[in-house]
């Protein structure tokens, strides 16, 4: 229980965290609000960020998976590693788009939460169409 409610403390605070800065990437076009959104991942995902977005898409899986959490937090991480990778497309980084893109699809491959939006981020899902 008591780690059910701290589980839940944290996907919170990485909703309102990654939503605020994916609307100032997305909407408002302030690309160095994507470095907010790798760190909240990272964060998620309890490694450091600049570790966790260098690894390779199997590699992130395996530490997910390692580390427990990863069946409960895969929808959000997918999530927002796919709309970094949409940031990056925007400021013409094919390179870095697309290793988002290849973490996101792994993620969401590995622990079955493809194409989930988590319906947390319905609200800015809208407001990013």
């Amino acid at each position: 229980m008591l780690q059910h409610d701290y589980l839940l403390e944290v996907i919170g605070r990485f909703v309102e965290t990654v939503s605020a800065s994916l609307r100032g990437a997305l909407c408002d076009g302030d690309f160095a609000r994507v470095g907010e959104v790798e760190r909240a991942v990272g964060e998620l995902l309890d490694l450091d960020a600049r570790t966790a977005m260098a690894l390779s898409p199997q590699s992130l899986v395996t530490m997910m998976t390692l580390s427990g959490v990863g069946e409960s937090v895969a929808a959000y991480a997918a999530y927002a590693l796919d709309k970094v990778a949409l940031a990056y497309e925007r400021q013409g980084d094919d390179a870095e788009a697309s290793l988002r893109r290849a973490q996101a699809n792994a993620i969401a491959s590995a622990f079955h939460a493809d194409g989930t939006i988590p319906e947390e981020f319905a609200e800015l899902e809208a407001g990013l169409s």
